[in-house]
């Protein structure tokens, strides 16, 4: 007869991260900083590197990029102080039932990522090794399973693989940019490249805000480790802001220079296909397995089991499937799925804990909550349907309605509840 996973086993998927098990500032931001170096967030840098001239660019990175460390950073404190993922936060917010359209949504655009890495490290793979075509299947499937070995481990796993990868990949990009820099003629050489294309201000930081908005929704799956909010917020921003700008200036530094925007690509052209190679394992597996790691949390919450590491190996599978029909081909439709539908849920979660619990989520197991949160998922509907239909920056505009939206449908009621207690006291 087996017996339900500890908590403790694995990582606490459904019950706060005691304090005995929170990590360091350091710890911490080695692995958001290994989730956030990601092959996606380059292409997106250079689809903005190629509509802007030099300074421009570098005015939209930076700002895209301290929207998204500063939405991903309050969401980390709540998650610090409460020792809570999103999904089990998501229960406060939309109800034990209607949580579970939080934890779909959530793990399904995580897969949908978990897909899209394991093909493009296959594909690839092949490409540049000029293995046979009718490989790519076959290294789909060994890389779908192989990048969800440290996520099955948990924490731990994503610690020791971020410790050795990310410090590696930091080396391999300086490299790589110093000779970009030198084969563009210095800064001014690139001061004097003119853009090919076009892109308004406001889409740009769209792109550069949605791209990784997924993960920064989710990165409280690693700030609930952190032993305090300064240091869930320190770490955050250091991942979110500087790793994922960093990711997004590669982008659009190498479409300046090569017309190129992923740093393997950029490697190759400089001469340094084995260095590239290595940079493109490194660079997929550091997400890959947090990726996985995501949707294992979202799923244990949807069907309330502690099996985290079953859940894993589910999501492996369903992403290796997914790989081998064609996600690849998907990315584009799936990153504008990504920029509407999710910033909305962090929106309802910040007015939630701030507004609605006054900074005190009470204990899961002493409270009963209603299977349904009908104003949290009202706030978020409505979010969801500004940022839809946003001529502006899509993402930001659907978490500040949501938050905005459940803040005052909140203080509204509390309003009605104390007149209606004034009434009946006057009675």
């Amino acid at each position: 007869m087996t017996t339900e996973p500890t908590p403790k086993e694995q990582d606490y998927p459904l019950s706060p991260v005691p304090m005995d098990q929170r990590k360091s500032v350091w710890s911490m931001g080695l692995v958001l900083l290994g989730f956030t170096f990601f092959t996606a967030t380059m292409w997106a840098g250079g689809s903005v590197g190629v509509a802007f001239d030099f300074s421009t660019m570098l005015m939209v990175l930076a700002i895209g990029n301290l929207l998204l460390g500063v939405y991903a950073a309050g969401l980390g404190y709540i998650a610090a102080k409460t020792g809570l993922n999103t999904a089990l936060m998501s229960r406060f917010t939309f109800g034990e039932i209607g949580s579970k359209l939080s934890d779909f949504i959530l793990g399904f655009t995580q897969i949908g990522w978990y897909a899209w890495g394991t093909a493009t490290m296959a594909i690839l793979l092949v490409k540049l090794t000029g293995m046979p075509e009718g490989m790519t299947t076959p290294l789909m499937v060994l890389f779908g399973f192989a990048f969800c070995v440290t996520a099955f481990i948990g924490y731990r796993g994503l610690e020791w693989l971020s410790r050795v990868a990310v410090p590696a990949m930091i080396i391999l990009v300086a490299v790589s940019m110093s000779i970009a820099t030198s084969d563009a003629g210095g800064l001014s050489g690139l001061l004097a490249i003119t853009p090919t294309n076009e892109m308004s201000v406001a889409a740009a930081i769209t792109l550069v805000f949605g791209t990784f908005v997924s993960g920064g929704t989710q990165a409280t799956n690693w700030t609930r480790f952190a032993k305090s909010g300064k240091t869930a917020v320190i770490a955050t921003l250091l991942a979110f802001f500087l790793g994922n700008g960093l990711m997004t200036l590669i982008g659009a530094f190498g479409a300046l220079v090569y017309q190129q925007a992923d740093i393997v690509d950029i490697m190759v052209a400089q001469g340094l296909a084995t260095l590239g190679i290595l940079m493109l394992f490194l660079n997929l597996w550091t997400t890959q397995d947090n990726t996985v790691y995501n949707f294992a949390v979202a799923g244990c919450n949807l069907i309330r089991t502690r099996r985290r590491k079953s859940v894993t190996i589910a999501g492996a599978a369903i992403g290796t499937v997914l790989a081998v029909l064609g996600m690849y081909e998907w990315l584009i439709p799936f990153l504008v799925l990504l920029g509407t539908f999710i910033p909305p849920i962090g929106g309802v979660i910040m007015a939630s804990y701030f507004v609605g619990y006054k900074r005190q989520y009470p204990d899961l197991t002493m409270v009963t909550l209603p299977a349904f949160n009908f104003p949290g998922l009202a706030a978020y509907a409505i979010g969801s349907a500004a940022a839809y239909t946003s001529p502006w920056i899509a993402p930001i505009v659907g978490v500040i309605v949501a938050a905005l939206s459940y803040s005052i449908i909140l203080v509204v009621s509390e309003a009605v509840r104390e007149r209606k207690a004034q009434v009946m006291g006057a009675i």
